[in-house]
């Protein structure tokens, strides 16, 4: 049994041991219901004061059994709730409480269905872009390193859906599937999908036929971190200024840059304007990459300057946080 759950049945036990010593109390000697908890707490701690009643030979008997019943289990129950609190449990239990809460309040968060090398990795991430999420994991110790760490996690298999259902998935923006092995990935997107249609659902894949299953699963993209590390070794030997270049250019000592994916939505002032009538780099000192419509696949990168923007095009912008806060407010207001 759990340590907060075993500290709240011997709680539970106390009070029923009181409770029905009370009203044996009451119903024997025809007492009050204070006269009758006094004498409950002077026979269960054996304090040896006064009765308030005489004693009866079935008074007498019944005291002996509440005596009998109490004498060290009062004890027991005693030092096992000082150990409980002696041991932090009741920050763990305030800190348990907190994080539900929080987890019941997340709206348009990410889950992340495992946290391995790559899913903590994709945590750091999420942290640094202070983006709200939720982390599902089966490993105990990862779980209680999270929680300390303030960081919303459930303990569980994330193939399970009520697991899923915790962490308020009808209401999440998106999933990352890191789980190590294809299998359990494609349980998880299978699964996700079904439950909800809307989400933006990221998968591992290991073994390089599983892109195709997880795509045809219900994932929206698939990731091979063999395939991206082999990618990067090849880059930094064969072109390493400019793969330096573009992994550092995000965090430098004199500013902060970052790539963004900014939507055009429909009540947006951008809309059916060209990029030289909405002039976002002189608005913002933003510089657009590129740009992708709807219900089109591919990016047009280095925009021209006549294309034209329409509802639920995205742009593609480096730039620093707040140019980028700016030009969200303009994309979508």
């Amino acid at each position: 049994m759990p340590n907060t759950k075993r500290v709240v049945f011997l709680i539970l036990y106390l009070i029923l041991l009181v409770t029905t010593a009370t009203v044996g109390y009451m119903i024997i000697l025809d007492i009050n219901f204070v006269n009758a908890l006094y004498m409950t707490i002077i026979t269960i701690s054996t304090v040896g004061y006064t009765e308030v009643a005489e004693m009866n030979q079935t008074a007498q008997l019944f005291s002996i059994g509440v005596i009998v019943t109490s004498v060290g289990s009062v004890g027991f129950v005693a030092s096992r709730i000082g150990s409980f609190f002696n041991r932090g449990r009741l920050n763990e239990v305030w800190r348990q409480n907190k994080m539900e809460k929080n987890i019941e309040a997340l709206k348009d968060h990410y889950i992340i269905a495992g946290s391995g090398e790559t899913g903590s990795y994709i945590i750091k991430q999420f942290e640094n872009r202070k983006v709200p999420f939720i982390v599902i994991d089966h490993n105990q110790d990862i779980v209680n390193h999270l929680k300390e760490s303030g960081i919303n996690s459930i303990l569980g298999d994330a193939t399970q859906e009520e697991n899923l259902v915790k962490a308020k998935i009808d209401k999440a923006k998106g999933l990352v599937a890191t789980l190590s092995k294809d299998a359990d990935n494609l349980f998880v997107v299978l699964t996700a999908r079904q439950m909800n249609k809307d989400l933006h659902i990221v998968a591992r894949a290991i073994d390089k036929n599983a892109h195709n299953k997880l795509k045809r699963a219900g994932a929206n993209y698939t990731v091979s971190p063999n395939e991206i590390g082999g990618r990067k070794l090849a880059s930094m030997m064969l072109k390493p200024s400019t793969t330096y270049f573009m992994d550092n250019i995000i965090h430098t000592e004199d500013m902060t840059l970052e790539l963004e994916e900014i939507e055009i939505t429909a009540s947006s002032k951008l809309c059916d304007q060209k990029l030289k009538e909405a002039r976002i780099t002189d608005k913002t000192g933003l510089i657009i990459l590129a740009i992708k419509h709807e219900n089109t696949d591919t990016y047009r990168f280095n925009p021209h300057q006549d294309e034209l923007m329409k509802p639920n095009d995205k742009l593609i912008v480096v730039g620093k946080k707040e140019q980028i806060e700016t030009l969200k407010e303009i994309a979508q207001s």
